[in-house]
């Protein structure tokens, strides 16, 4: 099998199990919430509820495609397909192995923060292209929000990058064979996963659809599969921070006995479960809070740890 078919049929792999993953996170999280909150998660519609996942698209297939009639319908359309694109563009850059993967960047890290970034672009237009003050709020919430806790996650994986000397993904796994990088980096992990919290809009940092002040947010107007695109993107994007979450902090793949990709996915499975585990508990805050946590608590935590990052990496030499 040449090179190019080998990329390919990764490609399609990793795009058919990615959307799989973020379909079933939908049951995933509904029978988490029922177990840590004491209530039945879905249980009628087949085994264990599994079903559920099933009705749930099929009812997203015959709702009406509705576009509001004054709406840019360009950019009202448009806007679902990036946060789709950004997230699984960013895939492409996780290492399952040491040899197995989509492409092998040596700018890994900074392809998946730039990236990233770009989903902004489509929780902001959604909410213009709406023509809806609501969903305009949420738009606006979401580029503030985004945008600022972004500079924390930049910040929070420099204390990785100066101890694994690369941008590499590969190389950062294979520098945490002697010890997992949350250990010496615990502030930046802490920061990175509050960040990651904010950059999916989950609770407690979903201002930008807090269904209580502004109906769905950015997405009030949306419908059908423009919905679900919303919808599954959110939850590539926790799939996707949770993988490199795993990946900077607790050796992607490295583990013994199973294989190295079943090591990766059990470390983001259990990021994920965190994920879940935060909306069960943790209340919203209001937006000022939102903002001031950022700056006035992630910014200095986040420029501490690298400074006393680089200055023990100076000291050893």
């Amino acid at each position: 099998m040449n090179d190019t078919v080998r990329s390919l049929l990764i490609v399609f792999i990793l795009l058919i199990a990615s959307l799989s993953v973020a379909g079933m996170l939908t049951w995933v999280e509904r029978r988490l919430l029922g177990l840590w909150q004491d209530r039945y998660g879905p249980n009628r519609v087949g085994p264990f509820g599994l079903l559920q996942v099933v009705a749930d698209a099929i009812k997203l297939f015959f709702k009406e495609d509705w576009i509001p009639p004054y709406a840019d319908k360009v950019v009202f359309v448009l806007a679902p397909a990036v946060i789709m694109l950004s997230v699984l563009m960013s895939f492409t850059v996780v290492p399952f192995s040491s040899s197995l993967g989509v492409v092998d960047l040596n700018i890994g890290l900074l392809f998946f923060l730039g990236m990233s970034s770009m989903g902004v672009y489509s929780v902001v237009l959604g909410g213009w292209a709406s023509n809806n003050k609501y969903s305009l709020l949420g738009g606006l919430r979401a580029s503030a929000q985004m945008l600022s806790y972004e500079v924390f996650m930049g910040l929070s994986v420099s204390g990785v990058v100066l101890l694994a000397g690369s941008f590499d993904l590969r190389t950062i796994v294979v520098q945490q064979k002697a010890v997992w990088y949350c250990v010496p980096q615990a502030l930046g992990l802490f920061v990175f996963m509050v960040a990651g919290v904010a950059e999916t809009r989950r609770v407690p940092f979903d201002l930008p659809e807090a269904d209580s002040e502004l109906i769905a947010g950015f997405h009030s107007e949306y419908s059908s599969m423009k919905f679900g695109m919303f919808f599954v993107g959110e939850y590539l994007g926790i799939t996707l921070v949770s993988a490199i979450v795993a990946t900077l902090f607790f050796g992607g793949w490295l583990g013994p006995f199973l294989p190295p990709p079943i090591w990766l996915a059990i470390k983001t499975f259990v990021i994920v479960c965190f994920f879940i585990l935060l909306r069960a508990t943790l209340p919203r805050l209001r937006y000022d809070q939102l903002m001031g946590f950022g700056w006035k608590v992630m910014l200095p935590l986040a420029l501490l740890n690298l400074l006393v990052t680089g200055a023990i990496r100076l000291a050893m030499g």
